[in-house]
């Protein structure tokens, strides 16, 4: 009879480690990085090679082994403090890896040109400077826009070249300047992408000096609208209420232009916006602290348009 009852409790701590074990490997996110060489352009002087972190959903996810993934492009933000972009690691949230996963995806964000071990030369500079709560200098957006979603580009061209990859279901997504540059390259129709997804897209904010007034509004609405006329994919836009960044009247403007541009030029893709409730002290921070609110939004439209 103990004979038994030890036998039956052995049994029962190998389960238990054995499920602890599992449900390790499946919250465990360790990604590959690969490296990816970022071609000489109008906005770098020299070939970069940037870092792509590779999350490639757990095979037990699923309960079966599968030869591919469709895919989401991350691209992430930007902060206004050099040393802050010298100090970029992680270029997505794990909860927002762990998100795609529940949904069948793969998801690999790149570390562009201008952050990590790259930081030396800023191709996405824009030339906007905060003195106080006033801002000078270019603006020039377009330049920003462009430089993010040529790094992007690079990373989408090593993607469809690897074997484990649905290379016709690929999601671009991105937060802030990487909302900005998913936006652009939206219009760009780069093969295999069917939808996009844009959290807070923008730039040349700041949330300390000036909340809630970006600088030269009028500038990125000009470049976030002109990818109406192109973008021939379905389109997501979440902004918050309360997003120190851009305010919330800003993004409504922009999206409205943008549908006006893509009605204009007889562009019949789905395109939604949603606008968030507040968000902690800072709507900005939608994608990570403002899960409860958007993941029915992108539940639902994931569903919608068959993704």
């Amino acid at each position: 009879m103990k004979l038994r009852l030890l036998l039956i409790f052995l049994t029962c701590c190998f389960i238990v480690t054995a499920a602890r074990s599992q449900g390790s490997k499946l919250n465990a996110l360790q990604p590959e990085i690969v490296s990816v060489i970022v071609k000489a352009s109008p906005y770098s002087s020299a070939d970069v090679t940037i870092p792509v972190h590779v999350f490639k959903p757990p095979q037990g996810l699923f309960g079966q082994l599968k030869e591919s993934w469709p895919v989401v492009i991350f691209s992430h933000g930007r902060s206004s403090a050099e040393a802050a972009r010298a100090a970029e690691k992680n270029p997505v949230n794990f909860d927002v890896v762990r998100y795609w996963h529940s949904k069948g995806y793969a998801v690999i964000a790149a570390i562009r040109p201008g952050y990590g071990d790259n930081y030396v030369e800023d191709p996405e500079d824009h030339g906007v400077r905060w003195n106080g709560d006033t801002c000078s200098g270019k603006a020039d957006f377009s330049k920003t826009a462009n430089a993010a979603s040529y790094a992007v580009k690079a990373a989408h061209t090593w993607l469809i070249t690897q074997n484990w990859v649905d290379k016709n279901r690929l999601l671009l997504v991105g937060q802030s300047v990487g909302g900005l540059a998913t936006v652009t390259a939206c219009g760009q129709n780069w093969p295999g992408v069917i939808g996009c997804v844009n959290f807070a897209g923008g730039t040349g904010g700041n949330g300390d000096a000036s909340p809630g007034k970006s600088c030269r509004p009028d500038k990125l609405n000009e470049v976030l609208s002109s990818s109406g006329k192109t973008t021939l994919v379905p389109s997501l836009w979440l902004y918050s209420a309360n997003d120190k960044m851009w305010g919330e009247e800003a993004p409504k403007v922009w999206f409205k232009s943008f549908t006006d541009i893509a009605k204009d030029a007889g562009q019949t893709a789905s395109i939604e916006f949603f606008a968030a409730p507040a968000v902690g002290n800072n709507g900005h921070s939608l994608q990570v602290m403002g899960s409860r609110f958007w993941i029915p939004v992108v539940d639902k439209w994931l569903d919608k348009n068959g993704f």
